[in-house]
């Protein structure tokens, strides 16, 4: 499969979904797609089809949960930027969202599209089964406080300070793994994967989203402004506590690789074609931004 055809799959239908909503209400949809539209590699949209689609052919399936779960990210995104948590004026090489609609608007779409995500997953599992609510439980819990939420906290609770390496992998495995491994073993599991693989691609999706989080922090130091569209060293600038600062920027790469070559050992272990999926996990191994 090529990933932009299916990128763009998933451009089209986000773009579809916001396009002509909301009244007196109007300016929030356009605060919501401005940072849906502006850019995003959609890997976990991609992971949650990819996964999918080893065990059902048609991945469209579940496009729409696929897009609550980019919805979910991109709210996070949104917050994040905001002068009270990472104070960042470009994401993805343009302006941040408040730096366009202004903060009170950027937080109030950042809860747009957190419930907008729940909403339409709501709406996908009315009419089915008991896997399709396990899964999109999987993904509304990997939002909040056990999840994404909680690892956002103790990256607060920690800028400045020496933490140990238990602290350090259990925010990087929430702030940014969870949501990665939700996006996976969701789509197993609408797939009717069996517990055996289900377990399989849960220590997938922990390793990948670990190696993922790992690789944001070394493109933070070595990364290309133009190319990565925000600005680098940001997490030295704010004193951030991360893998480069507590291992060094050789330790993080080699343990990047070693992460990646785990995660495609488990998939040679899934009596499944994971092809697809292992092409993807080498591309962000490799990824520039």
């Amino acid at each position: 499969m090529k990933f932009e055809a299916l990128k763009s799959e998933v451009d089209v239908w986000l773009n579809n979904y916001f396009s002509n909503k909301g009244t007196y209400n109007k300016k929030i949809y356009e605060a919501m797609k401005y940072s849906i539209d502006i850019g995003g590699k959609r890997v976990r949209p991609m992971l949650h089809c990819l996964t999918y689609e080893m065990f059902n052919e048609n991945y469209r399936e579940v496009i729409a949960v696929a897009c609550a779960i980019e919805m979910i990210h991109t709210y996070s995104l949104i917050h994040d930027d905001l002068p009270c948590m990472d104070d960042d004026d470009l994401r993805r090489g343009h302006p941040t969202n408040h730096k366009i609609f202004g903060e009170a608007l950027a937080v109030l779409a950042g809860d747009g599209l957190l419930n907008e995500a729940m909403s339409l997953m709501f709406d996908y599992c009315k009419d089915r089964g008991k896997n399709e609510l396990l899964a999109c439980k999987i993904i509304s819990d990997s939002a909040g406080a056990e999840g994404m939420i909680g690892g956002q906290v103790v990256d607060i609770l920690s800028e400045g300070k020496k933490i140990s390496y238990e602290t350090l992998s259990y925010m990087h495995r929430k702030k940014t793994g969870e949501l990665i491994k939700a996006s996976i073993l969701s789509g197993a599991i609408i797939g009717r994967a069996s517990d055996r693989e289900i377990d399989k691609l849960s220590d997938f999706g922990s390793k990948l989203g670990l190696a993922f989080q790992i690789k944001d922090d070394i493109l933070d130091v070595v990364g290309n402004e133009e190319v990565m569209g925000k600005p680098v060293n940001s997490d030295i600038d704010n004193n951030k506590t991360n893998f480069i600062s507590t291992f060094g920027l050789e330790d993080c790469k080699n343990k990047c690789r070693e992460l990646t070559k785990e995660c495609m050992n488990i998939l040679d272990d899934v009596d499944r074609d994971t092809l697809n999926l292992k092409e993807l996990t080498k591309t962000l191994l490799y990824r520039e931004k």
